[in-house]
Parts: structure tokens; C-alpha cells; sequence
């Protein structure tokens, strides 16, 4: 067994929707930093996009996109298609969150949200199909992985409705896509993320000791909590993970003791 195999993701292709910021940029960098050949990278900001490709260098090609349509996910997939014939791995990890009061919860911020967090990621699935079969073989599986969140896992306090069950939506999905991708050698699976520093998550981000103190094991999540179990799941050692969504959260979700505070 060699250990070095195990966690490489060497010559590997990767597509990281949302890669500038946040979770998908901490994803880019452990991928990189495992040996991927190329990572491209989308997203809707032209600005933070030229940035982070700025930093990593000629092996982040970005690809600005609005994921918010399915012409958009076409759009990326043929920028795509145009550059790679084969891609081994994709990680679904652009997303949106809206918070409002019950009452006055609007129609636009449920759409905004579940076109984003769960119809993009299945035509943006549907569409790279090829690129990822292409790829794909028995000892080699490529590599769906699917940015989830504890939200789908469990409720938080916040008024976050279209949020909350986009992500549980995902996880679904996530299940329903490794059924039917596994046959192509095309493995599906999924993270939960909980209290990392990112755009989306400000109270994280801005009072990071406050949250961490409420979390079982008491810190918030690190960009090595998050690359390491993204490059497990893309590596050869994540390869009988079928279907399963893994939360990455400081034990909130199965660790928290009934009545305790937990972290959004």
C-alpha cells in the first residue's frame, strides 16, 4: 500500500464552481497543493476570480458564470468542454443563502436559492456527463462531490427557509445522482460544511473565538479541515464513498449534547 498514492491527485483535472473565496477557494488550494494538473474555477465575479488566479498561478484557469440558470451551466460546461476533453474531477460548491422573517420571506429568495444551491448543481452535472465519463474508469473513478451544509443535516435558529432545505435537497440528490453515476465509474458524494471563515458565513468569519466555543471540539474550521477531506474524497482513498455526505463541522451535527449551544 503506498501512502503517497493514496492522497494525490496527480495529472487530475478539477472544476471548483464558486473556487475565488470562501470553501471553494480552500478546496483549489489542497488540490493544487495534492498534485492536480489544472483547476478551473467559476464564478460570478470577474474581479475576485482575476485574484485568486493571480495568486495560484497558470495551473487555476477561471471561467466567470452566472451557475443561477441552466444556460449558464451550459455555458460553463462548453467552456469547458472546449479546453478538456476529459475531467476528472467536479465539485459542486457554488451556492447563495437568504435570511428573512417568516411572514415576509419572499418568492425571490426562495428561487434565488434552489435554482443555485440544488438546479445548477444537476445541470451542471448533467451537462459536464461526458467530460467526467470520458475520464472515469473501474481503477480510476472520477469524482463528483457536492458542497452540502449541517443545515441539511439539521435546523439552525436563523429565518434561513430556502437555505436550509436547498441543502437538505442536496444531500438527496447526492444520493440519487451516485445511483445512477457509479455505473459510468463515476463516484457521487458530498461535504457538510459547518462554521468555516467565508463570505456566506459572517458570524463565522467576524466572531470566530464566540463560535468556537460553542462548537464539541471548540474552534472553527480551518482551510486544512476542509481541503483534507475534499482531497480524501477526490484521491484514490476516497473511492468506496458512494452517496454519502460527510459532515465537516467540529462534531455540531452527532457530537452536540441536548441543550447545549451550538454554532451557526
Amino acid at each position: 500500500m503506498d501512502i503517497q498514492t493514496l492522497f494525490n491527485l496527480n495529472g487530475r483535472v478539477a472544476l471548483v464552481t464558486g473556487g475565488s473565496r470562501g470553501i471553494g477557494k480552500m478546496i483549489v488550494e489542497g488540490y493544487l497543493k495534492a498534485g492536480a494538473a489544472r483547476v478551473y474555477i467559476s464564478a460570478r465575479k470577474v474581479d475576485q476570480i482575476e485574484e485568486t488566479v493571480a495568486e495560484f498561478g497558470s495551473q487555476v484557469i477561471g471561467l466567470p458564470c452566472d451557475l443561477s440558470t441552466v444556460e449558464g451551466c451550459l455555458s460553463l460546461a462548453e467552456q469547458i468542454a472546449a479546453r478538456e476533453e476529459k475531467v476528472d474531477i467536479l465539485v459542486n460548491n457554488a451556492g447563495a443563502a437568504w435570511g428573512a422573517d417568516f411572514g415576509q420571506f419572499p418568492e425571490a429568495g426562495w428561487d434565488r436559492v434552489m435554482d443555485l444551491n440544488v438546479k445548477s448543481l444537476f445541470f451542471l452535472t448533467q451537462a459536464l456527463h461526458p467530460q467526467l465519463k470520458a475520464a472515469a474508469s473501474f481503477d480510476r473513478p472520477g469524482k463528483v462531490i457536492n458542497i452540502a451544509s449541517i443545515d441539511g443535516l439539521r435546523i439552525n435558529p436563523w429565518q434561513t427557509y430556502s437555505y436550509q432545505a436547498s441543502k437538505a435537497a442536496v444531500i438527496h440528490l447526492t444520493r440519487r445522482l451516485a445511483a445512477e453515476l457509479a455505473k459510468d465509474n463515476i463516484l457521487v458524494s458530498g461535504i457538510a460544511p459547518g462554521a468555516f471563515q467565508s463570505d456566506m458565513n459572517k458570524v463565522a468569519r467576524d466572531h470566530a473565538e464566540a463560535v468556537g466555543k460553542n462548537i464539541p471540539f471548540p474552534r472553527i474550521g480551518t482551510p486544512e479541515d476542509m481541503a483534507g477531506l475534499a482531497i480524501f474524497l477526490a484521491a484514490r482513498a476516497g473511492d468506496y464513498i458512494v452517496g454519502e455526505t460527510i459532515a465537516c463541522d467540529g462534531g455540531i451535527v452527532n457530537a452536540s449534547l441536548p441543550g447545549n449551544g451550538i454554532a451557526p
